[in-house]
C-alpha cells in the first residue's frame, strides 16, 4: 500500500510514452494540411488564409476548435485586432462558424470542410441586341 499515491498527484506528473528526439521541426511539431482552394483565386487575404490555417492545425482531429485570441495572436506573432478581422472574414466567407460562449471563455470556432465554388460567369457569345 505504500506504493499508492493520491490521483490528483497522478494526474499532475506529465507522463509521456513517446519522445521525440529530434530538432527537426517537421518531427517535433508535425505539420497542417491546407485544401488548395485557399490559393487559388479565393479572394481570401493572406491573413486569413493563415487562419484558417491554423484553426486547421487546433482542430486537428475534431470539426471545431476553441483557441483564445490571445493564444492564436502569440502564435501567429499578430495583434489580436488583426486576428479579429481575419476571423470575421472567414466567418463572412462562410468558412467557419463561431459560437460566442461569453465575456471570459473561449469561442468554439467549427470549421467548414465543404467547399463550393463560385458560379462561374459565362460570356455570351452573342453580342447584345440594342434597339
Amino acid at each position: 500500500m505504500d506504493n499508492l499515491q493520491h490521483i490528483g498527484a497522478a494526474l499532475s506528473e506529465r507522463v509521456k510514452n513517446i519522445e521525440i528526439a529530434s530538432n527537426d521541426p517537421l518531427a517535433r511539431h508535425g505539420f497542417t494540411q491546407v485544401p488548395n482552394f485557399l490559393f487559388k483565386n479565393s479572394g481570401l487575404s493572406l491573413g486569413a488564409i493563415v487562419i484558417y490555417s491554423k484553426f486547421l492545425s487546433y482542430a486537428w482531429h475534431n470539426d471545431f476548435c476553441f483557441p483564445g485570441q490571445q493564444r492564436m495572436a502569440d502564435d501567429l506573432d499578430m495583434g489580436i485586432s488583426s486576428i479579429n478581422r481575419f476571423v470575421k472574414e472567414l466567418e463572412a466567407r462562410g468558412l467557419i462558424s463561431i459560437e460566442r460562449r461569453g465575456q471570459g471563455k473561449t469561442n468554439i470556432y467549427t470549421i467548414a470542410f465543404t467547399v463550393t465554388k463560385k458560379p462561374k460567369k459565362h460570356k455570351s457569345r452573342i453580342p447584345p441586341v440594342e434597339f
